[in-house]
């Protein structure tokens, strides 16, 4: 979720004096910081995973499956550890924005071990069972992007009910009470966003256009206490949403990389950019929303609605008056330019940035592309801002910096080292969407670390001019995208820039199976890359025997062989004997579909059809002795 600050919130009126303030404070912060790292070199690979978790309570008298509001509480219990022993966890908890919802990650980061990828799903298992051994009878633990009953009567556990006139979000189906409590920013974010805009952030998804669907389809939202704003907000023909937590409640699988200098995390910034709508696409994982089916498979653009604070003027609907910029996207959405050198002749859209934080940058020894990307996060307005926090050590303090910096919640995260921290320059791979399974979710978090490695290794190029990356973003949302859309790719990613080349003749559509997996004569493919570099390395027998399961799940997925998450759900749904052809997913079918995940992800009955005949990697039991092992086998030398 970004910087957790403590503290007491300002309300939007003193939040928005403050706006100047946090700005000019914030970029003498990152330009003392600049100052001070620029030259630091030598950190090794470091990077680690984030999994983001929902509460489920169970019903099995009523047959119902609700969220439940116990994150606080569990949370507080898992946190025990941390506080008596900071440095000798397994993993580490932190709040999200859902009552129903945690982040686990690692209680340490991974390293250059190859060894290091046997461990991952273990530390997942290890993360699930912790939080189930805090459960209570009919609770479980759900890696699962979406819950399909968001926002539809009696979705919490104990009951709560929207306050369309009253409160944080406003919402006519999102209660207050779903909000994680435990820390101010949550609501205040909430509150603070819908204040800038002007009204409730408004979100629309096309429905699927089942046989049953009434045409045209529109909901009646005045009977729920719409003042007129919402039914005017709302399309036809569309699952309309209205609240901050549709797009902050669902849950994702996120990625940190440590470099070994600020060049290195550029480059790595930039390349795997490509890459963001590819893996949104075979990560897909959430079709329903507000208890439809809908003709979209992943949550990208419900998020970037969600916390969408432009006002009218700043979204090009109204001329500029009371603000300084035409904004093209949400705060949460895909990067806009590429920092390093090698990137900035694909940087073909326009970039909207402040020029006079630009100048400054530029005068403060901040190359040009570094600037203007800095310049570009800071057109926006601190959203959150605590009253302990407002007067800071420039020299010392970044949280003016982060504060904004946390907020532009996009793709790709260039992350600067925290102050006085061993922590060096860092990039954050965002889109994936989690996957049912520890087994999934570790094969998309090792794929992802052996790509970064691989791009540096064989100094790849992956890069496509920036509104491409935004086509792919689009296509990648769509139902059943893997098997269906094609992707703007480069076409040779292992030969240097030709600068004579035309910039249009770099690149074509792919499927999804082509860039994974390789066409003849035509593509490489990036796991036969993958294993070329893996076949150089000194690969002990079991972790070779966990990458291999983890790649085939990979190629598997993008040959269409296994279905991505979205589709099985789809599946499950559209052949449930109760479902009516009507794009509607009732309470019996909602508990029969998260009876059935719950049953997956604890290897009571898997599914094939998800993961093949893999459901968990074997090598538990011989980390130590495969770790030792690989002492002389890192994944990469910096």
């Amino acid at each position: 979720m970004g910087l957790l600050s403590e503290g007491s919130p300002l309300d939007w009126e003193d939040t928005k004096k403050l706006a100047d303030h946090v700005r000019k404070h914030g970029i003498i912060q990152f330009i003392n910081l600049y100052k001070r790292l620029r030259d630091r070199q030598g950190d090794v690979l470091k990077w680690g995973d984030e999994v983001e978790y929902m509460l489920i309570k169970f019903d099995d008298e009523e047959k119902k499956a609700r969220v439940s509001l116990r994150a606080p509480e569990i949370l507080s219990t898992l946190n025990e550890k941390e506080l008596k022993d900071p440095t000798g966890v397994k993993s580490l908890w932190r709040p999200e924005y859902g009552a129903y919802m945690i982040e686990g990650t690692p209680g340490k980061p991974y390293g250059g071990l190859l060894a290091h990828f046997n461990v991952v799903e273990a530390n997942m298992r290890y993360r699930r069972q912790e939080v189930m051994d805090q459960l209570k009878n009919g609770e479980v633990i759900m890696s699962l992007t979406s819950f399909p009953r968001l926002g539809c009567p009696d979705f919490t556990e104990p009951p709560a009910k929207p306050t369309p006139t009253s409160g944080a979000s406003r919402s006519l189906f999102f209660p207050d009470e779903a909000i994680f409590p435990g820390h101010p920013r949550f609501k205040t974010l909430t509150q603070n966003i819908r204040y800038r805009r002007g009204e409730k952030v408004a979100i629309n998804l096309p429905i699927y256009r089942d046989e049953n669907v009434a045409k045209p389809f529109k909901e009646n939202l005045l009977k729920l206490g719409d003042d007129g704003s919402s039914e005017k907000a709302a399309k036809d023909n569309h699952v309309y949403m209205d609240a901050m937590g549709f797009g902050m409640g669902c849950c994702c699988l996120q990625l940190t990389f440590q470099a070994c200098n600020i060049q290195e995390a550029r480059t790595l910034y930039d390349q795997l950019t490509p890459l963001c709508p590819i893996m949104l696409a075979l990560t897909a994982a959430s079709p329903f929303y507000r208890g439809y089916v809908t003709d979209v498979d992943c949550r990208w653009n419900v998020i970037s609605c969600s916390v969408d604070c432009r006002t009218s003027e700043e979204r090009g609907e109204e001329p500029l008056k009371n603000n300084k910029f035409r904004i093209r996207k949400s705060r949460y959405d895909s990067i806009d330019s590429y920092l390093s050198e090698q990137g900035d002749r694909y940087n073909d859209v326009p970039l909207t940035y402040d020029n006079d934080i630009y100048k400054q940058l530029l005068d403060n020894g901040i190359d040009r592309l570094l600037a203007q990307h800095v310049a570009h996060l800071f057109i926006r307005d601190s959203v959150s801002i605590f009253s302990e926090k407002v007067h800071q050590n420039d020299e010392k303090d970044t949280d003016h910096f982060e504060n904004i910096q946390s907020t532009n919640w996009q793709t790709m995260r260039f992350k600067p080292p925290p102050p006085n921290s061993s922590i060096g320059w860092r990039v954050e791979f965002r889109p994936c969407e989690i996957q049912i399974t520890d087994f999934e979710n570790a094969a998309f978090v090792c794929f992802i670390v052996l790509l970064s490695r691989v791009i540096l290794s064989y100094n790849l190029n992956l890069l496509i001019p920036i509104s491409k990356v935004d086509d792919n973003m689009a296509k990648a949302q769509k139902r059943n995208a893997v098997k269906d859309e094609k992707f703007w790719f480069r076409k040779d990613i292992t030969s240097e820039i030709d600068k004579d080349v035309d910039i249009n003749n770099e690149y074509a559509e792919f499927t999804i199976n082509e860039i994974i997996n390789g066409k003849d004569g035509v593509f490489v493919g990036l796991i036969p890359l993958v294993n070329s570099y893996l076949a150089s390395m000194n690969v002990d027998a079991d972790t070779h025997c966990t990458v291999q399961r983890y790649l085939k799940l990979i190629q598997r997925r993008a040959s269409g062989e296994l279905l991505t998450t979205a589709a099985w759900l789809r599946k499950f749904v559209m052949t449930h004997p109760d479902y009516k052809k009507d794009s509607v997913v009732s309470e019996r079918i909602n508990y029969d579909l998260l009876k059935r995940v719950h049953d997956i992800q604890t290897d009571v009955d898997p599914c094939p059809e998800l993961s093949g005949p893999y459901t968990t990697s074997k090598t538990t039991e011989k980390i130590p002795a495969a770790i030792a092992k690989a002492e002389k086998c890192p994944i990469a030398d910096c």
